[in-house]
């Protein structure tokens, strides 16, 4: 079987790992490189985390590298209300020993999907800063990359503030800048994120695994589980797992072609992912797909499959 080969761009926090650790469980996927960026947490921790996650699945021969410490033009603005001071919720694990790369993250990317000849997908599971970068350091960038499939967006509401999701809202001016690039994007946002949830029974079941990732997924979901944002949904929203899955499986996922652009001025709406599906205007430039249905028995399954094994 031919493995996807695939890059994952990653602010790396609690539900960032579980997307690590599925892709590296996909048979399908072949991970070729890690960037950390960001937005969840810190870059120092995002970069920190990659590196443990992966070195926790044994694959400290996966290269991390460092991306931006900031968004483009903005300050940043963290979650450590839902991803801890450390971005894991508080969690231990043991440090990777794999050698630190220097390397630019933009650089590397840049390489791996000219190594590639336009065969690569990349998973962006944070705000798009590394790759707005990308996109303008090297022009012909997008004519190297298969498919970008994100997790942010909403084509309806948000959580971060009434009308935008938090990897959008966090650096807005790069999701414009990476949206407008050419490259086709897949949108995980909001509404199908929220549908690909665990419940309390799938929560309880992966918690008793004897695994290493069961008890990283224990240890860093104390916080959220005890928080408002469990409680006032049906469960634990595992949104970054989203693209992965997608990627190695597209068929557990239902989306529908658009065209999306971002918000970047406005007092109370931007960061917003205005798409056209619902209304009698088409932009002239649709090359996105919004993704609005999940399979959850298929979703769930695998993210048990992963933690019962890893």
């Amino acid at each position: 079987m031919n493995r996807i080969p695939v890059w994952i761009d990653t602010d790396t926090g609690v539900d960032d790992a579980s997307a690590l650790l599925v892709a590296d469980h996909l048979e399908e996927l072949e991970i070729v490189g890690v960037s950390a960026v960001a937005g969840n947490t810190t870059l120092d921790n995002a970069f920190r985390n990659a590196r443990d996650v992966l070195s926790l699945a044994g694959r400290e021969d996966v290269k991390v590298y460092a991306g931006s410490d900031r968004p483009l033009i903005r300050e940043l603005e963290t979650a450590a209300y839902v991803h801890g001071s450390n971005g894991l919720g508080g969690a231990e694990i043991p440090a990777s020993k794999a050698v630190k790369q220097t390397e630019k993250a933009w650089d590397a990317l840049y390489e791996k999907a000219k190594e590639l000849k336009g065969e690569l997908v990349i998973c962006a599971l944070g705000p798009l800063t590394n790759l707005a970068i990308t996109v303008a350091k090297y022009p012909d960038f997008p004519s190297y990359v298969k498919e970008l499939n994100i997790m942010g967006g909403a084509a309806n509401g948000g959580n971060v503030t009434p009308c935008a999701e938090f990897n959008i809202y966090v650096d807005p001016e790069a999701a414009e800048n990476v949206f407008r690039s050419g490259i086709h994007v897949n949108m995980f946002g909001l509404d199908v994120t929220l549908k690909a949830y665990l419940s309390d029974a799938d929560v309880a079941e992966i918690s008793s695994y004897d695994t290493a990732s069961a008890k990283l997924f224990r240890d860093s979901n104390k916080l959220l589980l005890q928080s408002h944002i469990v409680k006032d949904r049906k469960g634990l929203c595992i949104h970054d797992a989203c693209p992965v899955i997608y990627t190695a499986r597209p068929q557990v996922f239902e989306g529908r072609d658009c065209g999306i652009y971002v918000e970047t001025l406005g007092k109370i709406t931007t960061g917003r992912t205005c798409t056209d599906l619902w209304t009698d205007y088409k932009y002239e430039d649709r090359h996105c797909t919004a993704f609005l249905e999940v399979d959850r028995e298929a979703f769930t399954a695998i993210l048990k499959e992963t933690y019962r094994t890893i």
